[in-house]
C-alpha cells in the first residue's frame, strides 16, 4: 500500500470520528468519536514514519496513545460520577454540572 492509501483511510476515520462527536448526544459516544480521531492521527503518523524510515512518528503515536488512555480514564470517571448524580449522560443537559 502506498502512503496515499494510508492517508485516505486516516482521513475517512477522522471524518467518521468528527461526525460522531458532532451528531451524537451521548457523552460516551462522543468520547468514542474523539478516540477514533486520535487513532486516525496515529495512523497518519505511523504511515509518514514508515515512508521516511524514521521512528519519530511511531514514538509520537505512542505518546498520543498514552495521553488518550489518560483522557479516557478521567473522562469516563467524570461521566460515571455525573450518571450517578443525574441518571443521564446526555450532552444536551445545560445544567448538568450545576447544583
Amino acid at each position: 500500500m502506498s502512503l496515499m492509501h494510508y492517508l485516505v483511510l486516516s482521513g475517512i476515520l477522522f471524518t467518521i470520528g468528527a461526525v460522531t462527536v458532532l451528531v451524537r448526544r451521548n457523552a460516551i459516544l462522543a468520547f468514542m468519536g474523539v478516540e477514533l480521531m486520535l487513532n486516525s492521527c496515529n495512523l497518519a503518523l505511523v504511515a509518514f514514519s514508515r515512508v521516511h524510515g524514521t521512528l519519530t512518528g511511531q514514538v509520537m503515536a505512542f505518546y498520543v496513545m498514552v495521553v488518550a488512555a489518560a483522557e479516557v480514564v478521567v473522562g469516563l470517571a467524570i461521566i460515571v460520577s455525573i450518571y450517578r448524580a443525574r441518571r443521564t449522560v446526555s450532552v444536551d443537559e445545560p445544567s448538568l454540572l450545576r447544583n
